[in-house]
């Protein structure tokens, strides 16, 4: 199950959450937190969804269906979060939890309030089997200041179980991506490939989530993500306006 954003060019939120869960051959399921006119050049609204349905979709789904797995997207509001922090906390147990902290788009707009990043350490994060920050997100979110990968370690003091620092915002030649959990740090290596990407961060959360949906442990699960990635960027699109290129 995805609990994210609406993206209506398709490449990245709910839509590339439900793309990619099909494609790793699990069955996906949704929750909606807000609505965005956008596509790969820009940002141009945004509607949060009232908590009360984010929450209402949400225990419907539980309701129903066998779910295995979850990741989080755009949280628009500290609101949405506690709503649905409260019902993790009561009904989903031993389902890994996936959270890729949306803070701002690829394009560079705000997806976020002020209050969203505290509600968000406060209530999401300590419920985590894995966070999957960018180097900006993990800046933002934890309290290592401009070291990523100390703000990275930060945030397994926050109570998740891992945190997967995301490396291809830098401006290497290769890429390293960090597993970070009580008993250590892992290291994946990949080419940095030229281009900017729409999209990059859902796919990554979701196709990790679809793994250890089908029972993977979470290493090998972030390998599998982290290579699905790599094959999706080699085979990407660009768009008709924007500059960044389309994965699913």
């Amino acid at each position: 199950m995805t609990i994210a954003g609406s993206d209506s060019c398709g490449g990245a939120g709910v839509q590339a959450d439900l793309k990619t869960f099909e494609r790793l051959r699990v069955y996906g399921a949704s929750v909606i937190t807000a609505i965005t006119a956008q596509n790969t050049v820009a940002v141009r609204a945004t509607q949060a969804v009232r908590a009360e349905i984010v929450a209402a979709q949400l225990e419907a789904v539980l309701d129903d269906l066998p779910v295995r797995a979850i990741k989080t997207g755009m949280l628009p509001d500290a609101a949405a979060i506690e709503a649905i922090s409260a019902i993790l906390e009561r009904r989903c147990d031993g389902i890994p939890l996936i959270v890729d902290p949306v803070l701002v788009a690829t394009s560079g707009a705000s997806l976020t309030l002020e209050d969203t990043v505290t509600a968000l350490k406060q209530r999401l994060i300590p419920l985590a089997t894995l966070v999957t920050p960018n180097l900006a997100e993990a800046r933002s979110l934890g309290d290592g200041g401009d070291d990523a990968v100390a703000a990275a370690r930060g945030l397994l003091s926050l109570g998740c179980s891992a945190v997967l620092l995301k490396g291809g915002h830098g401006a290497s030649e290769w890429v390293t991506d960090w597993l970070l959990t009580a008993r250590g740090e892992t290291p994946f290596e990949h080419p940095n490939a030229p281009g900017d990407y729409h999209g990059s961060g859902c796919v990554l959360s979701s196709a990790i989530a679809a793994r250890m949906a089908l029972g993977v442990e979470l290493q090998d699960a972030v390998r599998d993500g982290i290579d699905h990635v790599q094959s999706a960027i080699a085979h990407a699109r660009r768009p008709l306006a924007g500059d960044l290129h389309l994965l699913v």
